[in-house]
């Protein structure tokens, strides 16, 4: 016997690195040094900083991947990879620098990796970050054949100086919510449940979602915030503090940036929930404090800015076709939200 009847295919291995070269190479900045195939990536930092910082991200895609299986599309959770690293690493102030992906799967198939991968390589271009390297793993036995999961490692860097985590934000400021793109990549599990116990299938098309069909609007790609939220950082706009809006929604993540002693106090309806979740809300009967503990509720970013600034900080992010308002306000409190629901 040998490795291949084991279910490990080496030459289909260095087959698909071959294929994926060029995609791997597009992303490459200026301090990238050598290439592909070597045991670790090489990065020079960049000049200009006094006392750089490096600021890491790490996550994955969850059970989105299970959709993008069921629908034979996978040319956006790449996409997904390289945002949940990225928007994390963002919120410190840090440009992400760059990224390394792991992909496992029973058997390589070449031309869908190859659109994984695509999708890695274009959420790299999107956050500016080189796509320095990673590691394929053909598991058989351990994943369906067809099957893949998907993992992502991400390095920015910020000046110490102008490094944010908490001690910045000032009782007052206001919080600023940047629309997400859909569910992004999280409480997928509970979309699943909705749809299988609902008796829908991905191909329905809900009057709710204009004749989108739910598969569409669900591999819908996480929002990549991170060069609109640099050329604002990089601005005379003051940016007190951040939050990306993942697992747990709003209610476990915007306290997350606060100084203690900080609260948000929301302001009702004062932004348009998206139709995708007045849908899950009906569809699963998913009441609202589920529905905002589980989903970004379309609310993908949150930055808290002096009040003075908010309309400039506002205009800015719509400008680049990104949907911005006023949500909430900084207040005395215990790490809490107020008034969400």
């Amino acid at each position: 016997m040998d490795y291949r009847d084991a279910g490990v295919d080496v030459e289909a291995g260095r087959a698909f690195v071959d294929q994926i070269r060029n995609l791997v190479h597009s992303t490459f900045r200026k301090e990238v040094l050598g290439g592909l195939g070597g045991f670790g990536g090489c990065f020079q930092l960049p000049t200009g900083y006094k006392e750089p910082v490096l600021v890491s991200g790490t996550d994955g895609v969850g059970t989105k991947l299970k959709i993008a299986h069921i629908l034979n599309r996978h040319d956006t959770v790449g996409i997904d990879l390289v945002a949940m690293c990225v928007n994390d690493v963002l919120t410190s102030g840090a440009e992400p620098l760059f990224f390394l992906d792991y992909v496992a799967t029973g058997k390589l198939d070449k031309e869908q990796l190859t659109q994984v991968v695509a999708g890695i390589a274009t959420g790299c271009k999107l956050a500016g970050a080189a796509l320095l390297g990673g590691e394929t793993a053909e598991m058989p036995g351990f994943y369906q054949v067809g099957e893949y999961d998907l993992a992502g490692f991400c390095v920015g860097i910020v000046e110490k100086v102008r490094m944010l985590d908490g001690s910045q934000v000032q009782i007052g400021d206001v919080a600023i919510g940047l629309a997400s793109s859909g569910v992004h990549s999280n409480g997928l599990s509970l979309v699943r449940k909705i749809i299988s116990d609902g008796g829908f299938a991905w191909t329905d098309t809900p009057e709710l979602l204009n004749g989108e069909s739910l598969g569409t609007a669900f591999l819908t790609p996480t929002q990549i915030y991170v060069k609109s939220v640099l050329d604002a950082l990089r601005s005379d706009l003051s940016i007190h503090g951040m939050a990306h809006i993942t697992g747990g929604g709003l209610p476990e993540n915007l306290p997350r940036c606060l100084s203690p002693g900080q609260a948000i106090k929301m302001i009702p309806n004062s932004w348009t929930i998206p139709p995708l979740f007045h849908w899950l809300a009906a569809a699963g009967s998913v009441g609202a404090e589920a529905m905002y503990n589980t989903f970004n509720m379309g609310i993908g970013f949150v930055l808290l800015v002096p009040p003075h600034q908010a309309e400039q900080v506002i205009s800015h992010f719509q400008s680049q076709d990104i949907p911005a308002n006023v949500i909430g306000e900084v207040v005395p409190g215990a790490g809490e939200l107020l008034g969400l629901w």
